[in-house]
């Protein structure tokens, strides 16, 4: 019995073995900030409008028209440009798979900041495209010279700029996103997985760079039980990704609920307000920690550093918040933590479990 498990396990893939699943914590009964989430739910009267919206919905069909009606309302919602197309993912990680998969010939090579979201590394590697990273500057901004260095001598077929970047949180430079962009021999994706929260965004850039690619999804919206990102680009180079969007990948559930929120859009507008508004009160309260250095934020998550993060981290678990240990994720982010931005409630007990859990 034992050999022929081994032989079966022996059928997988040698990096596959060698890697680590991606970890996700156990959050109960803890107030939870590590992962980036709306803390918000709805009110109890639009609970019951979705439930039974929900309860209506056809369970027993696959997916079809609902799912052309949510990719043309969030088209709507983004300000598609003409001329553009859009397709919709399993969240952004599926649309990541699918344009490794769309670009991985022989030799291809994807290329992204680092520290930038883990994925665009992982999704690469499965594919059997090479990745290259090229590190951000001391302070997390873009290294112009040297990513326009990496793209001239590795001539990359995808690169992936977040805009603002996990886990910095920052809007890179305009100037040199626009170079970038111009340089690329292949195909520019912008990663605006935080965009409720930013003060900038990509959308004008697609009606001067017929090669770039604007991925968001609904997770930062307020969805993140959902489920669901999409990719806009030009019509005919989203209709080549489209070929290899699994058939029926957004469940007619997932569908509905994303439908119904974004005919409540200024809920969740208000929602981003307030996240907005707490952010800024996390950031000058943690700036007034001593020992404790933050770095501004677009997004709904604030990182910073301190003297020993394993050590905050591991008190801060203790006393009931759960927050991200960065630190061991690349050399650049060296005892570094990672804060999601909560309520006013939690971001208070968050600060208060901080200020205890400082060496």
């Amino acid at each position: 019995m034992q050999q022929d498990l081994n032989r079966a396990i022996h059928c997988i893939r040698d990096d596959v073995r060698a890697a680590h699943a991606y970890p996700v914590q156990s959050s109960a009964g803890m107030v939870k900030l590590d992962v980036m989430e709306n803390p918000f739910r709805l009110s109890a009267e639009l609970q019951r409008q979705l439930g039974e919206r929900l309860g209506a919905v056809a369970i027993n069909r696959y997916p079809a028209e609902r799912t052309q009606d949510l990719a043309a309302a969030l088209a709507r919602h983004a300000g598609m440009p003409e001329g553009c197309g859009i397709t919709l993912g399993n969240g952004s990680d599926e649309l990541i798979s699918m344009l490794s998969l769309a670009t991985a010939k022989p030799g291809a090579k994807a290329l992204s900041p680092v520290p930038s979201f883990v994925m665009y590394e992982i999704s690469a590697r499965y594919q059997g495209l090479e990745f290259i990273g090229v590190p951000l500057r001391a302070d997390f901004e873009l290294d112009g010279p040297a990513m326009l260095k990496a793209i001239a001598e590795q001539q990359p077929v995808l690169i992936y700029l977040a805009y603002p970047n996990n886990p910095t949180g920052n809007l890179w430079d305009a100037d040199v996103i626009e170079q970038i962009i111009e340089a690329a021999p292949g195909l520019v994706v912008m990663d605006e997985a935080y965009q409720p929260f930013a003060s900038a965004d990509s959308m004008p850039l697609l009606q001067r760079h017929p090669h770039l690619l604007v991925m968001r999804t609904m997770s930062k919206f307020g969805l993140a039980g959902v489920r669901i990102g999409y990719l806009i680009g030009r019509a005919a180079l989203i209709a080549e990704v489209e070929k290899l969007r699994p058939p029926f990948n957004i469940g007619v559930l997932n569908a509905e609920a994303g439908l119904f929120a974004l005919e409540h859009a200024e809920v969740y507008a208000a929602q981003a307000a307030q996240l907005r508004a707490q952010r800024e009160l996390v950031f000058a309260a943690l700036q007034a920690l001593p020992g404790v250095q933050p770095f501004p934020s677009q997004g709904n998550m604030i990182l910073l550093r301190v003297a020993d993060a394993a050590f905050t981290f591991a008190a801060m678990k203790a006393r009931g918040v759960l927050i991200k240990n960065s630190s061991t994720a690349h050399p650049a982010l060296a005892n570094c933590l990672r804060i999601t931005i909560g309520s006013a409630e939690e971001n208070q007990a968050m600060l208060a479990a901080l200020k205890e859990s400082l060496p």
